[in-house]
């Protein structure tokens, strides 16, 4: 989906992205690369499950793609321990897209992650402009729809192996989570699909126990004190 949509206007406060729209942070002033390690590739046990990856593909669905760094850790992950031939297909939405000097320096963030951060970075103008890239030799295909995230969801006909629960608190975005995205996401669900998310904010336990979620608490990260996991047991929503 072409962007259509406004860039996001950001201020940088002590070197980190902030956004004063939501009144929220892009990630943990902790340390955001060790936050999304722990909160989406542990949360959802991704190197143990593509370690034993059967088939030839896995989906990656994800609430606010923001700074990329969500998508970076799967990448690193996903090239580590994938098999050679499997493809990533990870699908985010973005309401307000970073622009491509702010992209730039939120990437530099990451020292550890820059070999990936360069080849997102190369291809960002064409992710801005088309939607779609497709990266490290084509083993990674990455879709970004531009706009409302419930909106852009219910234009999708994929089903997720995992998702990405992001995107600014729920205090911050209320507009974001609600009922309607917890149906979109047991829509676009395999049965067993996981999601992890940073918040464990009641409307969404509560959201996601409605539409057949299991959800379970997990101790959070750095200062937060609960974080929330789990996973679709049975599918009754998209067929």
């Amino acid at each position: 989906m072409k962007n259509p949509t406004a860039q996001a206007a950001l201020e940088w406060r002590d070197g980190l992205p902030y956004s004063p729209a939501f009144d929220d942070v892009y990630f943990s002033s902790d340390d955001g690369l060790l936050e999304t390690e722990y909160v989406f590739i542990q949360g959802n046990a991704l190197i143990s499950r593509w370690q034993l990856l059967a088939g030839n593909a896995f989906t990656v669905l994800e609430t606010g793609f923001g700074t990329g760094l969500n998508f970076l850790c799967a990448c690193k992950a996903w090239l580590e321990y994938a098999p050679a031939h499997a493809v990533l297909h990870f699908t985010s939405v973005e309401k307000f897209p970073l622009s491509t000097p702010d992209m730039h320096k939120a990437l530099l963030h990451w020292q550890t992650l820059q070999v990936i951060a360069d080849e997102l970075f190369a291809h960002y103008d064409t992710l801005l402009d088309t939607g779609t890239v497709s990266l490290f030799n084509n083993r990674v295909q990455l879709q970004v729809l531009f706009g409302d995230a419930t909106a852009c969801l219910s234009g999708l006909d994929i089903k997720a192996d995992t998702w990405f629960l992001d995107g600014f608190a729920p205090a911050k975005n209320p507009d974001m989570w609600q009922p309607a995205l917890f149906t979109q996401m047991a829509r676009l669900s395999n049965s067993g699909a996981t999601f992890a998310t940073f918040t464990s904010a009641g409307i969404v336990r509560r959201g996601l126990a409605a539409v057949g979620f299991t959800v379970i608490k997990k101790p959070g990260f750095g200062k937060k004190r609960e974080m929330i996991t789990g996973y679709l047991t049975e599918n009754d929503h998209g067929c």
